[in-house]
C-alpha cells in the first residue's frame, strides 16, 4: 500500500518549526527534550521544512565547509563484545574473521590514499574491547608517524579506555577519539550486554578531560523508538562531542540484527535534520549505511544538516566511490575543509 499523501502543515505545526528556528538562529540556544519531541512527532509533510531549517542551522553554527575523513580497520574481527549489530563480534557466526593488527606500511599506505582525496582526518579503528599494552605501543608509534608523513589529523577508535590510557593517547598526538554510544541509555541493553552505556559514557568523559576531541556517534534503525532517539539526542547534548557520526543499520548476516528492515529514506532525512537541530555545533558526519538507506537521495542529507563525510569503505561494508562523494560536494558547491570544535 502506498503511503498517504502529505498534507500541508497546520498553523500549530508551522509554529513548532518557527519556535525551533527562533531558539537556534536568534536565541542561539540548544533545544530541550520537549522541543525535540514536538519536532520528532511532526507529520511527514514537515520533513523538508525540518531539513531546510537544519541546513540554515548548520551554516549559522558551523559554516559551509565539509570535513572529509578516511577510516581504516587496522585490526578486524575477533572482538569479545556482543554488540548485536556488529559483524566483528567473535560471538556471532559471520563472514568476518579475526585478523591481526595491520603492518605499519599498510596503515601508512591507507593514510596516504586518504590524504590524496583532500581529506583532513584519518581514523585508525580496532575491533577490541579496549587496548592492551601491546596495542597502546603500536598506536603511540603509528599516530605521530601518520601525522608526520601525511599531514593528516589522526583519530583512533580502540574501545573502552582507562584514565591513564586516555592521558597517554592525548600526549601521543591523538587528535580525536571515537567512542560511539550508538543508542540511548534505556535501549542500550537490548543491543549490547557485555558492557554498559555508562561505561561508554565514562570513556567519552575521559577523552574530553584529557584534551582530545570526542567523536561519539549513533546507529539508527536497531528497533529503538522515536522517543528513545530523542532520549539519545539529549544524552549526546550532555556528552558534548565535537563530532557525531550518524550511522544507519545495514543489517549484517549472522548478527542478531541481521534481519532488521533498513530505515526508509524519508525517515533517515528526518533524523539527519533532528540530529542537526539537537546538536547545532557538532561535526555531523555521514557514516555507515547511508548508501542502502538513502540511495539516490544522499545529496538531500547534505542539505539537511550533514557537514562531514567518511569516504571510501567502512569497517566491514563497502561505501560508494570517493569520486562520487567528491562530485556530490562539487555539485552542491560545498567546500572541503578541516573542522574542529566550535568555540
Amino acid at each position: 500500500m502506498p503511503p498517504p499523501p502529505q498534507a500541508p502543515l497546520s498553523t500549530a505545526e508551522r509554529a513548532v518549526i518557527a519556535a525551533a528556528e527562533q531558539a537556534l538562529l536568534d536565541d542561539r540556544r540548544l533545544l530541550t527534550g520537549e522541543e525535540l519531541t514536538a519536532l520528532a512527532t511532526l507529520p511527514d509533510g514537515a520533513v523538508m521544512a525540518l531539513a531546510s531549517l537544519a541546513h540554515q542551522v548548520r551554516l549559522a553554527w558551523c559554516g559551509p565547509e565539509v570535513e572529509v575523513e578516511g577510516i581504516l580497520s587496522a585490526k578486524t574481527g575477533g572482538c569479545p563484545e556482543d554488540c548485536h549489530f556488529c559483524a566483528q563480534s567473535s560471538r556471532f557466526d559471520t563472514p568476518v574473521k579475526a585478523t591481526p593488527f595491520l603492518k605499519k606500511e599498510d596503515v601508512l599506505a591507507a593514510a596516504r590514499e586518504t590524504a590524496a582525496l583532500g581529506a583532513s582526518e584519518f581514523c585508525i579503528v580496532l575491533a577490541v574491547r579496549g587496548p592492551d599494552e601491546r596495542i597502546m605501543q603500536r598506536l603511540l608509534e603509528l599516530v605521530p608517524l601518520v601525522a608526520q608523513e601525511t599531514g593528516l589529523n589522526v583519530a583512533v577508535s580502540a574501545g573502552v579506555l582507562t584514565d591513564d590510557q586516555a592521558k597517554r593517547l592525548a600526549e601521543g598526538g591523538v587528535h580525536r577519539y571515537n567512542h560511539n554510544v550508538e543508542t540511548s541509555r534505556s535501549y542500550f541493553p537490548s543491543v549490547v550486554t557485555t558492557h554498559s552505556w555508562d561505561e561508554r559514557a565514562e570513556t567519552c568523559r575521559l577523552v574530553r578531560e584529557h584534551g582530545m576531541e570526542l567523536c561519539c556517534g549513533a546507529l539508527i534503525g536497531m528497533g529503538e523508538s522515536d522517543a528513545q532517539r530523542v532520549e539519545l539526542l539529549v544524552q549526546l547534548q550532555e556528552l558534548d562531542p565535537t563530532e557525531v557520526p550518524l550511522n544507519f543499520l545495514n543489517p549484517r548476516p549472522g548478527t542478531p540484527l541481521g534481519d532488521r528492515p533498513v530505515v526508509g529514506a524519508w525517515e533517515a532525512i528526518r533524523w539527519i535534520a533532528l540530529f542537526r537541530l539537537a546538536l547545532p555545533s557538532v561535526i555531523l558526519r555521514y557514516a555507515g549505511g547511508r548508501e542502502v538507506t538513502l540511495r539516490d537521495l544522499q545529496a538531500i542529507g547534505m542539505t539537511a544538516g550533514i557537514n562531514a563525510l567518511i569516504v571510501g569503505n567502512y569497517l566491514t561494508t563497502l561505501g560508494r566511490s570517493s569520486d562520487e562523494d567528491l562530485q556530490m560536494l562539487a555539485d552542491l558547491r560545498m567546500p572541503i575543509g578541516a573542522l574542529t570544535a566550535v568555540i
